[in-house]
């Protein structure tokens, strides 16, 4: 998607550890505008496949979820990292590692927000090593429901998330593909 990939160009800054920043306009300050065109690539996808729902991993994947929600007319989930006083029983739940924050996180969902005669559709901001994504496949495999699709926002494709998800042969589609983070650049596949 060369908006984004336009976006990440001129926005997105290369820290150590192969770590892009992308607050400007995805994970700390949202461009709405991007992020509805974002909603409606995902939406033209997986036009083809019967997504009842959007499943996504707070926080920064609610925005690109709720735009491909409004896109799809669907509701979305997103699976809570922190507990609440109104989120304490009958949870599907996960645990979830980050490694931007290096932290081990138990993400969550409603039991009734989900049955089996649902199918969903995973969107997140990232896809590095899969962390976050294998916690909502192991939360919807718990939940008897179908994962018709898994849409990235940003994919780092030197990290290994992809084979994890492709090991479960499910339709992947990534925005933008960064083949490299090198001497501060970023580097797309094609």
């Amino acid at each position: 998607m060369k908006l984004l990939e336009d976006r990440i160009r001129q926005e997105g800054i290369v820290l150590p550890h192969n770590v892009l920043k992308v607050d400007s306009f995805l994970n700390h300050q949202v461009d709405p505008e991007l992020m509805f065109a974002v909603g409606k690539e995902f939406a033209k996808r997986f036009a083809d496949k019967p997504i009842t729902k959007i499943l996504t991993v707070e926080s920064s994947g609610i925005a690109p979820a709720v735009m491909t929600g409004l896109a799809m007319h669907v509701p979305v989930i997103f699976a809570r990292k922190h507990k609440s006083l109104t989120l304490t029983d009958n949870l599907y739940t996960a645990d979830v590692y980050s490694y931007t924050k290096q932290t081990t996180n138990k993400i969550s969902i409603a039991k009734r927000f989900v049955s089996p005669n649902d199918s969903v559709l995973i969107i997140d901001d990232f896809l590095a090593n899969g962390q976050a994504v294998e916690g909502l496949l192991s939360i919807a495999e718990d939940a008897d429901i179908s994962v018709q699709g898994i849409g990235i926002v940003i994919e780092k494709t030197f990290q290994k998330g992809r084979k994890i998800i492709t090991a479960h042969d499910i339709q992947l589609e990534a925005l933008a593909q960064i083949s490299s983070l090198e001497n501060g650049q970023v580097h797309f596949l094609n």
